[in-house]
């Protein structure tokens, strides 16, 4: 919480530690509510903080004022009337003490969140350069949380909201920025974006603890977790070990001009970012319940490996923010994982795919959406530099739905399946003004099964808003599969430009079904 005394100011401008509960009479404020921000259009936005028990605490914006009294434990919150976007306006709260809060937007906010993929920074995006320099737009506000894991949830982060320039956006989330921007060029309205993202970390480090308690699919990961906090003493040592052998064999790399080797990571334990938890109490809980429209959502990598557990992980998580943080249903749009890894030359497993399965079965909860970008990752690289066409594709699902713009938010989708002797007949959703094969030539990554459950690659062709898909291999076809592999090679898309979303039509078990 910020204490804005002159004698605190002072001693941080020492670099003085400063650990101390603010005086009893100073009304303080979390750092999410300060200069610069942006404030929720047509949302009575909550403003919350600390003052004296009993203390009465006005805030003021424009011509509307709210009071409340600070209860026994010297916590107020107040709820400010409906805004209509614009600004830049002054806030202030006053107890005993005031608060002016300058440069004030009233908009569209959106939580960015994530691992690696959502931290991706601007400067290492597809023309850097060129997007950094055109960064200019005053009224798109950031806010960076600072990455950090706790075992008890927090009340403030160490942040502050900052005007987007060449010199602020280089560092903020790409696909963050990209989106922000999106909507705001078509908007014309104040953005402000909430990047709280770590990366390769998995979602239960973002859904709170007895939550995850309550949730079967969760079991075996904090059982794992408890394993290692019971052997911490003796993992510590053997990372301590594993450390120092590194770092000699990373000199050594060095002195002889190689690749330096990876560098161990830390037992699991208390302040760790695969902490169940962890990040869900150190940064998302004290952003609640800062107004928002949505939330944005990449990650997923980390969860591959229990692909099928994730089917019940994602949407018990999406359940706890909006539960948490009191809006109701909010809008929760994801990304879908990208193409990577080499492609394999037969159809078979993957756990990526079932990992993608598992994100689209989520768009069964209420507000929910997908961008598909199974056309852009890159084989070597499990972090794809064009960020610029993820942003644009997460903003099309939020411009239609949440501002009604008429457009085609996403590409074809399959609905369901017909067998026709020896072909199978799949029907789309969201196709456009029509499908096609990108580039001309075949439809690719179809293939097609009997009931001795063997894929092999199929023939497949459009016709009007079905896809026809067959092969002379398997004379009575009842399973079909598109784009599943880790990178498989997609050319399926609307008309629109958008690819379809990898899928298949069976339902048998997958190899992330964990053994019983």
């Amino acid at each position: 919480m910020r204490r804005l005394t002159i004698a605190f100011i002072c001693l941080a401008l020492a670099g003085v530690l400063v650990t101390a509960r603010p005086a009893a009479a100073d009304v303080t404020l979390p750092h999410v509510i300060g200069d610069n921000m942006v404030l929720q259009r047509g949302m009575k936005a909550p403003i919350w903080g600390t003052a004296s028990p009993g203390e009465r605490v006005t805030v003021s914006i424009g011509k509307k004022s709210v009071s409340a009294t600070a209860d026994a434990q010297g916590k107020w919150s107040v709820k400010l009337p409906k805004l209509k976007a614009g600004g830049p306006l002054q806030l202030t709260v006053a107890g005993k003490n005031t608060i002016t809060l300058k440069n004030v937007l009233v908009g569209e906010v959106w939580v960015c969140s994530g691992k690696s993929n959502m931290a991706f920074p601007l400067a290492a995006a597809n023309n850097a350069k060129q997007e950094i320099a055109a960064a200019k737009y005053p009224h798109i506000r950031l806010f960076t949380v600072p990455r950090k894991s706790t075992p008890e949830p927090q009340t403030d982060v160490d942040a502050a909201w900052k005007a987007c320039t060449p010199e602020t956006a280089p560092s903020f989330s790409a696909v963050a920025y990209f989106f922000g921007r999106e909507l705001h060029q078509r908007l014309g309205v104040p953005i402000g974006l909430i990047n709280t993202s770590y990366g390769g970390t998995p979602a239960e480090a973002w859904t709170r603890l007895d939550v995850l308690k309550r949730t079967p699919a969760a079991a075996s990961f904090l059982d794992h977790y408890d394993k290692s906090v019971a052997n911490l003493p003796r993992l510590k040592k053997q990372y301590q070990q594993r450390l120092a052998a590194w770092r000699k064999a990373a000199a050594k790399a060095r002195q002889a001009g190689r690749r330096a080797p990876r560098r161990p990571y830390p037992p699991l334990g208390p302040g760790h970012p695969h902490a169940p938890a962890g990040l869900y109490n150190a940064m998302l809980a004290p952003l609640m319940p800062f107004a928002i429209r949505g939330a944005i959502w990449y990650q997923g990598e980390s969860n591959a490996s229990r692909a099928f557990q994730y089917r019940t992980i994602f949407p018990t998580m999406i359940r706890n923010w909006r539960h948490d943080w009191g809006e109701g249903d909010f809008s929760f749009y994801w990304v879908q994982l990208a193409n990577f890894r080499p492609t394999k030359p037969d159809p078979g497993d993957s756990t990526w795919a079932e990992l993608r399965e598992a994100q689209s079965m989520t768009l069964s909860l209420p507000h929910t959406g997908e961008a598909v970008i199974i056309d852009i990752g890159a084989a070597l690289n499990i972090h794809p530099t064009n960020k610029q066409d993820v942003g644009k594709r997460l903003a099309l699902w939020a411009l239609r739905k949440n501002y009604r713009r008429h457009l085609v938010y996403e590409g074809p989708r399959y609905q369901s399946m017909t067998v026709e002797g020896d072909q199978i007949r799949l029907h789309f959703k969201h196709v456009g003004d029509g499908m096609v094969a990108k580039g001309g030539g075949p439809l690719t990554s179809f293939a097609i099964a009997g009931k001795d459950r063997h894929f092999v690659w199929a023939t497949a062709r459009i016709e009007g808003d079905d896809i026809v898909v067959f092969s002379s291999k398997v004379p009575h076809p009842v399973a079909v599969r598109y784009g599943w592999a880790d990178n498989p090679v997609c050319n399926l898309y609307n008309a629109e430009g958008l690819p379809a979303s990898p899928f298949r039509t069976d339902t048998w078990p997958g190899i992330t079904v964990p053994n019983k």
